[in-house]
Parts: structure tokens; C-alpha cells; sequence
């Protein structure tokens, strides 16, 4: 059984409630019937009763009806949620009169339902821009305690099955921070450490990648990188994390033990953890196009709640994964606050 398909199991085990705000997009509309036919989580479609129903009738869909549709105009917690986005948000300069509009953009109503306890998780971007889908969750929804900011991880699934789980790896930030600082790029690797163990069900080892290993090199570079490592390490006693390591020390045993001998993680890493979006984006382009991998993502860490935002270019396999994997985003989360 392969990854996607452990995902999918894990998911249906322990249904999760996901809300789908882009509720009369084709794509959208087509992934909510399989995952409704395949019981692989509770649907929620936000958008008007009549028009999801007409399309689901156009598309030849079977399942719509199991969904909870949420008319964004007009639905029974329409005062309620109005009234929570005001208190959230009125020391920013929030009115009621404000609230009462917002509160009818599905982005908007996501993000309160999830708030409220309502729904479990969000997936969106097949219509919306990323700024569009993050700025609702990062005012409502918020990081997770302890996280400093949002950062994006692929799981990439690779040829050389030597390296991580059998060729899979997760890489991190590849997606959102620009040039995380120390604090924040310590955030980043435990982000990604969960991602890897609820995910991808691996026990993480966390490389902290730079061009230097063990202070091989020095640079302010390399110091952000040394910081960052001896902060998850506080953080998260209990992850395997080590740093400042180069990528062939993090990943090859002959090398690791060349120039980091010693290290638990150093020729063993599963996580790798870049310094800068820059490095971390162009690293899992390159290993994409020249690895001949598969790049599953970007999976949205460091949220309170699971959001993840899909590429406006998405396929309806990649809408129905993603809400798998946030079914087993918000099982792990869960299961941390326990």
C-alpha cells in the first residue's frame, strides 16, 4: 500500500470535517462527490444551495447531496459568526456593519466555521489567490501555540529509496517565508517534523541545512542556521533535529560520518529544512525536474487548524488528496492537545 493510499485510510478511519469555501467550482464540486463516495471525510460546500445542485445535476454527480451546503447569504449561524469575526477582530478596526459583510465571503465563513468548531479543515485555491485563501486564516484561525509563522512542505517521493522512508522525504519552507529568522525557522522544523510523523508517518530526523557542517564554514548565514537548531532542539526535546548540516552530510551515511560523526540525525535526515524560501523552492523544483520525483504539497504548517491552499492550476486528484491529507493534519492536531 503506498503513501497516498495510508493517508486515505487514516483519513476514513477518523472522518474529518472539511470545508470546501469555492463550493460551486467544478473541479471542486467533482473531488467533494468521490470523497463523499469513498467516505473519506464530511464535506462542507459554501455557495447557493440552488446553483451547487444544478451543476451537481450538469456533472453527473451522485453524492453532492451527502454534503452540508452552507448558503453563504442566508444560513442559520449567519449572526453568530458575524458576531465572532467583530470580537476577533475589532481592536484592528473591525465594525459590526463590517463583519456583517464579510461574514458572506466563503474565504471569510471558512475560516469562522472552523473557528467555531464547525468544520475540521479548509482546502481552497482553486479559484482564489494564496494572499486571498492565508489572509482570512491567519486572522482568524491563527498559528498553533508555540509557532511563530505559517511555512509550506512538499513531501517529495523520490527513486533512491536509500534516502528517508524509502525515498520520501519532506522538505521545508519551500512555499511562504522569504528569510525566516532564527525563531522563525526553528518554528518551521517542528511544523515540518509534525508533518512528517501525522503525514507521512515516518519518525522525523531533522536535518538544518546550510553550506556549512558543524562550523565548517562562517557566516551570518550559517549563525541564523546554528540558532534556529539549538532552538527546535529546546522547543522540541523529544524530535531527532540537528544542524548546521550540508545536504550531502544530511543524507549520505560515508559523508555524515566524514563530517559529523556523532550525529543521530546526520546521514539519516527524512526532514529537510532549508534556511531561506529562495534555496528551499529551488531545491525541490531541481529534485523534481531532475529526480523525476513526485512533489505532493505545498502543505500549509504552523495553522492552528488545517488550511491548505491548492495551485489555481489544480487537477480534482489533487483536490481530493489534499483534503486527505488535511483529514490527517487535523488527526494529528487533535491528538497533540489530548
Amino acid at each position: 500500500m503506498d503513501l497516498m493510499q495510508d493517508i486515505i485510510a487514516r483519513a476514513k478511519a477518523n472522518k474529518q470535517r472539511i470545508v470546501l469555501p469555492e463550493g460551486t467550482e467544478e473541479r471542486t464540486l467533482k473531488a467533494a462527490d468521490r470523497l463523499l463516495a469513498d467516505k473519506v471525510a464530511d464535506i462542507v460546500l459554501i455557495g447557493n444551495p440552488n446553483e451547487i445542485k444544478k451543476l451537481a445535476t450538469d456533472f453527473g454527480l451522485n453524492h453532492i447531496n451527502e454534503a452540508t451546503i452552507v448558503d453563504p447569504k442566508n444560513h442559520a449561524k449567519k449572526a453568530a459568526y458575524a458576531d465572532l469575526l467583530f470580537q476577533l477582530r475589532q481592536k484592528k478596526g473591525m465594525t459590526p456593519e463590517k463583519a456583517a459583510v464579510l461574514v458572506e465571503e466563503p474565504l471569510f465563513l471558512a475560516c469562522l466555521m472552523i473557528k467555531s468548531g464547525d468544520a475540521d479543515g479548509e482546502i481552497a485555491g482553486a479559484q482564489n489567490t494564496t494572499g486571498d485563501v492565508l489572509r482570512p486564516a491567519l486572522q482568524i484561525i491563527k498559528t498553533a501555540p508555540g509557532m511563530s509563522c505559517v511555512s509550506g512542505a512538499f513531501i517529495m517521493f523520490t527513486k533512491k529509496q536509500e534516502y528517508g522512508k524509502n525515498g520520501i522525504l519532506v522538505f521545508a519552507d519551500c512555499a511562504v517565508m522569504p528569510n525566516p529568522t532564527a525563531p522563525e525557522l526553528a518554528s518551521i522544523a517542528i511544523a515540518t517534523a509534525a508533518t512528517a510523523r501525522d503525514i507521512v508517518g515516518m519518525e522525523p530526523q531533522v536535518a538544518m541545512l546550510s553550506f556549512s557542517t558543524k562550523g565548517s564554514a562562517s557566516n551570518e548565514m550559517v549563525d541564523k542556521v546554528v540558532e534556529a537548531t539549538k532552538m527546535a532542539k529546546e522547543m522540541a526535546p523529544n524530535v531527532k533535529i540537528d544542524g548546521e548540516l550540508q545536504a550531502d552530510a544530511a543524507l549520505v551515511e560515508k559523508v555524515a560520518s566524514l563530517k559529523a560523526p556523532g550525529s543521530e540525525v546526520a546521514g539519516k535526515a527524512n526532514v529537510l529544512v532549508f534556511p531561506t524560501l529562495e534555496v528551499g523552492n529551488i531545491a525541490y523544483k531541481l529534485v523534481q525536474r531532475l529526480g523525476d520525483a513526485e512533489a505532493v504539497g505545498p502543505i500549509l504548517q504552523g495553522m492552528a487548524a488545517p488550511v491548505n491552499d491548492l495551485s489555481r492550476g489544480c487537477s480534482v486528484d489533487d483536490i481530493y488528496k489534499m483534503v486527505a491529507i488535511a483529514c490527517n493534519q487535523s488527526i494529528g492536531l487533535k491528538a497533540t492537545k489530548k
